[in-house]
């Protein structure tokens, strides 16, 4: 599914919904450079997919950013969110 990087006042109000494991330069290759981290990551991708559905991908607390194997953390407004990043990482990354 075609998504774009979007605004970070699209993600207001989305929360954990669950998560996906890969290496960092995996989600740079699918999902493009992450955003800055926030108050509690150190980075951040903000996507909005076609269907309108809105996910992040973050991690959570680290000290610095993960670049190996991770189970980075799927934030939306619903497990949609999980479905559109694990869907479009699996294609893209087998493509």
């Amino acid at each position: 599914m075609k998504f774009t990087q979007t605004d970070w006042t699209e993600a207001n109000g989305t929360s954990l919904q669950g998560y996906v494991e890969a290496y960092y330069h995996q989600l740079v290759e699918v999902f493009g450079e992450p955003e800055g981290g926030g108050d509690k990551t150190t980075v951040e991708w903000c996507l909005s997919f076609e269907d309108g559905t809105v996910a992040t991908i973050y991690d959570w607390k680290e000290y610095e950013t993960p670049m190996g194997l991770y189970r980075w953390h799927i934030g939306g407004r619903n497990n949609l969110a999980v479905h559109r990043v694990i869907s479009t990482f699996k294609e893209m990354s087998n493509a």
